[in-house]
């Protein structure tokens, strides 16, 4: 066989591995397999776990990382895993290796969507070559760009997802108070995450009194003890429980939150190529994503309310993305390799 090469998409919560013969482009992977980080030490036992389910030799890799990269070190940042290049090299022997972030993988996927991957919140005005936005709740918050260099597109990493949380209305002011008790920085990805789908629920639930806080904790028990939280959460408020107001209200405020911020970012970045959310979170309410109100909120921006509603807003539904993101950056950079 020719040679193949590893990408990946390492998040906070599980990792998604495939493999890919390097002689054409990424489509179908030789071998796919999704993880738990949970399971695992280290990055490196996930990947020798996974290379040890076949006989392929791989020579090359590219993992988009859930974190900044720093020369060829990234710390990721909602687990306790350090990735190193250098050391990817030496225990598995690839002939080459990059580390990217995660938001930059999924970026680089954008060219190569279909229709059929995208739900569109907006239509708007594209513009050809126009700047991209990429926002993206999962785990953590992530944000990334790409702009157009006359050739192609240049992805752009960001921690735009720590930047301070600036609430819009008097319900978020006091969410706001309830999270600064609890973390010394309240940032976007607090309230707007994997995570901060609980901590927004944990606000809503704290109001509840008598009677019906007693019988909603009776009914909620899994709500309140499941390992995995979030997705109990969503599936009550999509499910309209009555049980489960704190739910349904945690799913709405989510939603406004990310709409607000999906607005902040377009108002930095100028994306008249159009803003694209992925991750997770965002694939798993599509069902309570309205349009219209999100949109509302979006381009609630004063001044610049008019601008923002031109530019398209679309999300990103194949939770393969950052994958294929990431094979294709591979790929690339084998052709680039090959030329010199």
């Amino acid at each position: 066989m020719s040679e193949v090469f590893l990408a990946g998409d390492v998040g906070g919560t599980k990792t998604n591995l495939a493999i890919f013969p390097a002689d054409k482009e990424p489509t179908v992977p030789i071998l796919q397999q999704t993880f738990s980080n949970a399971n695992y030490p280290s990055l490196e036992s996930l990947v020798r776990d996974f290379l040890s389910r076949t006989k392929v030799a791989v020579q090359h890799a590219t993992l988009g990382v859930a974190g900044p990269v720093i020369g060829d070190r990234i710390n990721a940042t909602n687990i306790a895993w350090v990735v190193d290049r250098k050391q990817l090299l030496e225990e598995f022997g690839f002939s080459s290796a990059h580390l990217i972030n995660d938001l930059v993988a999924t970026a680089y996927s954008i060219p190569f969507l279909g229709q059929e991957d995208l739900r569109t919140i907006n239509p708007g005005e594209s513009v050809e070559h126009g700047t991209i936005a990429l926002i993206a709740p999962g785990t953590g918050l992530g944000e990334a760009f790409q702009t157009w260099d006359g050739v192609r597109y240049g992805t752009h990493a960001s921690e735009g997802g720590h930047a301070d949380f600036a609430p819009t209305n008097p319900m978020e002011i006091q969410l706001l108070e309830f999270l600064r008790h609890r973390f010394d920085h309240v940032s976007y990805e607090r309230v707007c995450s994997g995570h901060g789908i609980r901590n927004i629920y944990d606000y809503f639930h704290k109001d509840l009194a008598g009677n019906e806080k007693s019988w909603l904790e009776h009914e909620t028990h899994r709500v309140l003890s499941a390992d995995d939280l979030v997705p109990v959460i969503v599936e009550a408020a999509l499910k309209g429980e009555p049980f489960c107001s704190p739910c349904v209200s945690t799913v709405d405020v989510f939603i406004d939150i990310l709409a607000e911020e999906a607005g902040n970012l377009a108002l930095k970045i100028l994306p008249t190529g159009g803003v694209f959310i992925a991750g997770g979170v965002p694939i798993h309410m599509l069902p309570a994503i309205k349009n219209d109100q999100f949109i509302k909120v979006f381009t609630n921006k004063g001044r610049m309310s008019n601008l923002l509603s031109k530019i398209p807003v679309h999300i990103i539904v194949n939770p393969n993305a950052p994958l294929l993101g990431a094979s294709h950056f591979c790929y690339d950079s084998l052709l680039t390799l090959g030329s010199n």
